[in-house]
């Protein structure tokens, strides 16, 4: 069984930094895109960043200059640096990713995990 386990939210000030994690395991032959979604309270939950295992990468307009995403495909661990925090960037932080297991691919998410930045 595939399990994504996030870590690495907290409450920051505006203006700070959070890096997350996100790390895949279980029977994977192979990860393929990975991601980093966000939920606001009342909203919907919206893409932030997106790689891919070749390293392709692209971002929502809204945090663009000011987050990164990269990946270690060694460890099956994507990663999102956010720096320049902002209060509109509080929410829930989920991570997803395409895995190949079992002879199948299938999207997996994590169970999420709070970033609150304070003005």
């Amino acid at each position: 069984q595939v399990q994504l386990v996030e870590s690495g939210g907290g409450l920051v000030q505006a203006g700070g930094s959070l890096r997350l994690s996100c790390a895949a395991s279980g029977r994977i032959f192979s990860v393929n895109a990975m991601g980093w979604y966000r939920q606001a309270p009342g909203k919907q939950r919206e893409s932030v960043a997106a790689i891919t295992s070749g390293g392709s990468t692209n971002y929502a307009d809204s945090v663009k200059g000011r987050f990164t995403i990269s990946r270690d495909n060694t460890k099956n661990t994507a990663y999102l640096q956010m720096n320049s925090l902002k209060p509109e960037d509080t929410g829930v932080y989920y991570c997803n990713a395409r895995v190949y297991a079992d002879l199948r691919t299938r999207d997996y998410w994590g169970q999420g995990t709070q970033v609150t930045v304070s003005s």
